[in-house]
C-alpha cells in the first residue's frame, strides 16, 4: 500500500508540475502581456515650429506606414521616453478617428493635415480607452507622444510639423 501511495503522490506531482510550468509559458506567448517597448524603431525626426517657423521641440518617432503597423500603432507599449513617439502616415488626406485599446500609456494625439499643420490636439488620452477620438479636420497624419508633451513644449493647434 506505501509503494501505491508513493506512486500516485509521484505521479500527482508529476502533472502538476507539468500542468504549472504550461501556463507560464502560454502566458509568456500570450501578446497581450508582452511589453513592445523595446522592439520599437525610432527613424524619424519630427520638429514642432513655431509661427516664425523656429523648431520649439522635436522628437524620434516610429514609423506606422502601412495598415498593419497602423493598427498596432503603440499598443502594448508599456514605456516611451519622453523625446520618443509614434508617426502615422496615410495616403489620404481625411477626417480620421484613433482609440487607445490596448494602449497602456497615456498619450497626446495630434492630428496634421497635408500642409503639415496641426488640427487637432487631443490631450492625456485616457489608456485603454475604447472612446474614438476624431480629428474634427482633415488629417494625413497623426503624431502619438507621452501624455503632457505638448503642454510642457506649447505645442498648439494651428502650429506646423517637419519631418
Amino acid at each position: 500500500m506505501n509503494r501505491t501511495l508513493s506512486l500516485f503522490l509521484i505521479a500527482a506531482f508529476a502533472m502538476l508540475t507539468t500542468a504549472c510550468s504550461q501556463d507560464s509559458e502560454t502566458e509568456d506567448n500570450d501578446p497581450s502581456s508582452q511589453d513592445r517597448s523595446t522592439s520599437l524603431e525610432y527613424v524619424r525626426s519630427i520638429s514642432f515650429l513655431s509661427a516664425d517657423t523656429d523648431t520649439i521641440s522635436t522628437i524620434e518617432a516610429a514609423l506606422a506606414d502601412d495598415d498593419k503597423e497602423r493598427s498596432q500603432g503603440l499598443m502594448d507599449v508599456r514605456s516611451l521616453p519622453a523625446d520618443k513617439g509614434m508617426l502615422f502616415i496615410f495616403e489620404e488626406n481625411k477626417p480620421r478617428g484613433f482609440w487607445m485599446a490596448n494602449t497602456p500609456l497615456p498619450l497626446d494625439i495630434i492630428f496634421v493635415n497635408a500642409d503639415k499643420q496641426i488640427v487637432r490636439i487631443h490631450h492625456n488620452a485616457e489608456p485603454f480607452s475604447e472612446k474614438s477620438l476624431q480629428s474634427g479636420k482633415p488629417a494625413q497624419y497623426v503624431i502619438e507622444t507621452n501624455a503632457g508633451y505638448c503642454i510642457s513644449h506649447d505645442i498648439q493647434e494651428g502650429m506646423k510639423v517637419a519631418f
